[in-house]
């Protein structure tokens, strides 16, 4: 590394030898850091090193504190779950799509109730149409040991 790029705030911008521009951030009590280095020449800035590394940490935080986190809610059904109890929790699972969240329902089967496989089927179908218009079907109905899984997106507004 026998040249770099020198640019900063009360630097001109040119090309000079790697000493002459540790020289020149000597003379204005900063450091010299480097930028790009994958450019050719290296870019290099003429700044205080400890209000750079402070500058990128709060970049940082400021990137994590905008990303959405996915929350997912759980909607539990048995496979004899009456109309009373299946519109109260379509009544919920509107409102969780509503708010941004993801929707997982699922029909427990517990003990010989494994028999009625295609009751909970139905169930999670009807479940699907009856959420339509609030969230789109990521996961269609699968049985996975004694639960029958369901998952919804929520709709972009």
């Amino acid at each position: 590394m026998s040249e770099v790029r020198l640019v900063g705030d009360n630097v001109d911008s040119a090309v000079m030898s790697t000493p002459a521009a540790l020289a020149l951030a000597k003379e204005l009590e900063l450091d010299l850091v480097e930028i790009s280095p994958k450019a050719d020449p290296p870019v290099c800035r003429i700044i205080e090193y400890k209000k750079f590394l402070y500058d990128q940490k709060k970049k940082q935080k400021e990137m994590k504190a905008k990303q959405q986190k996915v929350v997912v809610k759980e909607i539990r059904f048995g496979p004899n779950t009456d109309d009373h109890d299946f519109n109260f929790k379509v009544k919920h699972a509107k409102k969780f799509l509503e708010e941004g969240s993801k929707l997982k329902a699922y029909v427990f089967f517990r003990g010989r109730t494994i028999v009625f496989k295609e009751r909970g089927e139905i169930l999670l179908l009807k479940f699907a149409q009856e959420l339509e218009e609030y969230g789109t079907v990521e996961q269609l109905p699968k049985l996975e040991g004694k639960r029958m899984t369901v998952l919804f997106n929520p709709k972009k507004k």
